[in-house]
């Protein structure tokens, strides 16, 4: 069953940039690892304050993101990301989506 994955992050004030750096990378890091594509947005009105960002990802199944996330968090260049984007990002929510039938 396809599912969506969605980040609900909130960046610290003044850290877009430095952001921008570190989402370069991990670009090229999942995109060794074998990670479907994602998409970005950053809010500007609603129920978020304007240093959210939304990261969306679609997966084959449930277990094809859980056998990605488990090749990630065993990697080193993922590992050291995730230090570095630890002053950057302030909270993150995940949520996960299937289609309706």
């Amino acid at each position: 069953m396809i599912c969506v994955e969605r980040h609900i992050q909130q960046i610290r004030p003044g850290k877009w940039a430095e952001l921008e750096a570190i989402d370069k990378k991990y670009n090229t890091v999942e995109s060794c690892l074998g990670f479907p594509s994602k998409k970005r947005y950053r809010c500007y009105l609603g129920g978020h304050n304007v240093n959210t960002l939304i990261v969306e990802r679609q997966w084959e199944s449930l277990a094809a993101m859980e056998a990605m996330y488990e090749k990630a968090f065993a990697d080193p260049a993922y590992q050291a990301l995730e230090a570095e984007s630890a002053p950057v990002i302030e909270s993150v929510q995940i949520e996960l989506y299937a289609p309706l039938p």
